[in-house]
């Protein structure tokens, strides 16, 4: 018993040990409560938005681009469906990931669903293989942020519905495939304006700098509102030329968003318990871009399609001689803007692209305003006007032609012997001897002022694609290029639209619809109003005025007796090819091109090339005046046998339109004369 009541000498050894066993347990638990403190409360919010991104997707919503109309409501651009098939690497052939391992076995993954993809897709061996080695390319490395996981490869744009069904019907056997619903632009009348309505394009990496510059990403989100109010992003289409780029910030629209939960696998779940994941706001609704209502008339933009087919490339440019808005703008040769928007496919977009800037006849250029050509006799109405309001010349002045006229060495011929003729027969019968011996008493500074008052050789400001500005020299002009040696000879040949004269149809057609409304210089205008998806008009644009020409109304009275006598006196250079039924006033004109023929020239084109350019500038009806009309046929041979019938055929379209329009039955009038071929020019110019 006595031994009992002894301490035992290992007891007191393990009660030390117990003291540093509680430390070690309770530093232990202190260890992982701060740990659960730093995880659960600390960084808490922070695991738990990474958690939170891990299973919620942003998925973009993309917003419609407004609709472009013409004045009469039809739709001349619009945004059709299209459907893209876009994978993700990881998902659709976890075979191309590096090959992982757990307690030194191999980690099984999930079956590819790439083969069924391409057997729905139907891609050619070629097709396939590119494909696949795209993916393993992107598979290089398996981490969470990486290509395999985090960029979706484009394998499909713009697949047809029943394949789109098809995929659709297989969802739960294509990991990692989806079907992305994208607004495509699209044109309902193909080439009809497209020069002027423009078409969309891949934004470029310069455009995209200046939105989102290094950092972008790392900004808060109202700063990159700020500097990207647009929402630019790699990928996007942007207009390109045309109303569609001049216009392109009320077009856009802006994107929308809407949150989705995403299993391990990549799919979207609806389930009531996934949507109870999603913290609000879920959903941004995208705006939609704004709708153009334009000036220009489809239908009217169809007659001169019509009336210009047997051409091979022209201009015309119909506008409002009261308000300054253009009721037609064409050029030819046009293309398709469909192709060029991406909605047929990369392939025949870049097939599209190769054709028509090798085409020697520059179908890309918009030859209303972006090309300047020398006018010809359509310059004369002006050379006249500095005569008359300078009082040099009275309107009974007269000279007499004999065919040509020598100054100094050189011979300047006319088109025919007139004998003596006054101001309004030289004009009428454009007779070139007549405004040679004006050119000389009215000098080359008279002319060019009177000229760039009305606007030419200067940009008209429409904006909506690049301009040519064109030009009308002075002597100050050629001092300059020719240091000195200024000749009478430049001063002759501007006078009848020829030498260093050159101007855009869209400046020659302001500048006679100044000549046709009492001297006022509209800035032209294509877009009449922005609307709303439903109609409302949410700014209107009203005519503006550049400003009011400094001139005569006699003078202008007179030079508009002259531009009817061109038209309906028998003498006049367009009466063989007038229309009996109309009232029209213009000028005929047969611009010589000097093309030399080179040898390695293909002789069909070398024969079109040394051709004239043909044109007719007019207004009609010419007593109260609505329309101005020009015309130009480049490299088409004669004004009057060319041009002139084209813009008759306009002006006789203009009218049904409008009688059909205003309910009146149009009258029995007689058909307009057909266009005539190109004929080679002969001879001196009318």
């Amino acid at each position: 018993m006595t031994n009992l009541l002894v301490p035992r000498s290992d007891v007191g050894e393990f009660r030390k040990r117990y003291k540093w066993m509680a430390l070690a347990a309770f530093v232990s638990f202190a260890v992982v409560a701060g740990r659960l403190l730093q995880l659960q409360v600390l960084q808490g919010a922070e695991y738990g938005a990474i958690a939170h991104e891990n299973i919620i997707r942003r998925v973009v919503l993309p917003t419609t681009r407004g609709v472009i109309r013409d004045a009469n409501g039809k739709v001349l651009a619009s945004s059709r469906p299209s459907y893209d098939v876009e994978i993700v690497p990881g998902r659709v052939m976890p075979s191309a990931r590096p090959v992982r391992y757990r307690n030194g076995q191999v980690i099984s993954h999930d079956p590819d669903s790439w083969p069924k993809l391409a057997d729905v897709l139907r891609l050619n061996p070629e097709e396939r293989r590119t494909f696949e080695a795209r993916i393993r390319a992107a598979c290089a490395s398996d981490d969470d942020k990486s290509t395999c996981w985090r960029t979706p490869i484009l394998v499909r744009e713009d697949v047809p519905r029943d394949v789109v069904a098809e995929l659709k019907q297989h969802h739960d056997e294509l990991a990692g495939v989806d079907v992305v619903g994208v607004p495509v632009r699209f044109y309902p009348f193909q080439a009809l304006s497209a020069h002027m309505l423009g078409y969309v394009a891949g934004i470029d990496s310069d455009t995209l700098a200046k939105y989102r510059p290094p950092g972008y990403e790392s900004l808060a989100r109202e700063e990159q509102q700020r500097g990207n109010p647009l929402g630019y992003e790699a990928g996007d289409t942007v207009g390109a030329t045309g109303v569609e780029h001049a216009w392109e910030s009320y077009l856009r629209g802006q994107r929308g968003w809407e949150k989705r939960v995403v299993d391990a696998r990549g799919r979207y779940r609806t389930a009531p318990e996934a949507e109870r994941l999603i913290d609000p706001p879920g959903r941004l609704d995208p705006i939609p871009g704004r709708d153009l209502r334009l000036s220009v008339d489809a239908e009217l933009e169809q007659a001169i399609e019509k009336a210009m087919r047997g051409h091979a490339a022209g201009a015309a440019v119909v506008i409002d001689v009261r308000t300054g808005r253009l009721i037609a703008l064409f050029s030819k040769p046009d293309f398709d803007p469909n192709d060029l928007s991406g909605g047929t496919g990369r392939s025949r977009q870049r097939e599209a692209f190769g054709r028509l800037y090798s085409d020697s006849l520059r179908p890309m250029l918009d030859k209303t305003m972006s090309g300047a050509f020398q006018p010809g006799s359509t310059m004369k109405p002006f050379s006249a006007l500095a005569g008359l309001e300078d009082h040099i010349i009275d309107p009974d002045h007269s000279e007499k032609c004999e065919g040509y006229v020598m100054f100094g060495r050189r011979v300047f011929r006319c088109s025919h012997v007139h004998g003596a003729v006054r101001l309004r027969q030289a004009i009428a019968r454009s007779c070139n001897v007549f405004f040679f011996h004006l050119a000389e008493a009215v000098g080359m500074d008279r002319i060019a002022r009177v000229a760039q008052a009305f606007g030419l050789g200067q940009k008209t400001g429409l904006g909506i694609n690049p301009e040519a500005q064109g030009r009308i020299p002075t002597r100050s002009w050629y001092a300059l290029r020719y240091r000195g040696q200024f000749r009478l000879g430049f001063t002759l040949n501007m006078a009848i639209g020829e030498g260093d004269v050159s101007v855009t149809p869209l400046q020659l057609g302001l500048a006679y619809a100044a000549l046709a409304n009492g001297g006022t210089l509209y800035q032209p205008q294509v877009v009449r109003a922005v609307e709303t998806s439903d109609g409302a008009v949410v700014q209107e644009f009203p005519p503006r005025v550049r400003r009011q020409i400094p001139v005569q109304p006699d003078n202008l009275r007179m030079i508009s007796d002259a531009l009817y006598d061109v038209v309906n006196d028998p003498n006049g250079t367009a009466y063989p090819a007038r229309d009996p039924s109309l009232d029209v006033a213009g000028k005929t004109g047969t611009a010589q091109t000097g093309y030399v023929v080179k040898k390695e020239d293909e002789p069909r084109m070398a024969s079109f090339l040394s051709q004239s350019h043909a044109w007719f500038a007019s207004f009609a009806p010419s007593r109260s005046p609505e329309i101005a009309v020009t015309v130009l046929v480049e490299h088409g041979g004669s004004g009057p046998e060319v041009a002139v019938p084209v813009a008759m055929r306009i002006v006789h379209e203009y009218e049904r339109l409008q009688s059909i329009r205003l309910g009146r039955t149009p009258s029995a009038k007689s058909p307009p004369p057909k266009p005539k071929g190109a004929p080679k020019p002969a001879g001196a110019r009318p």
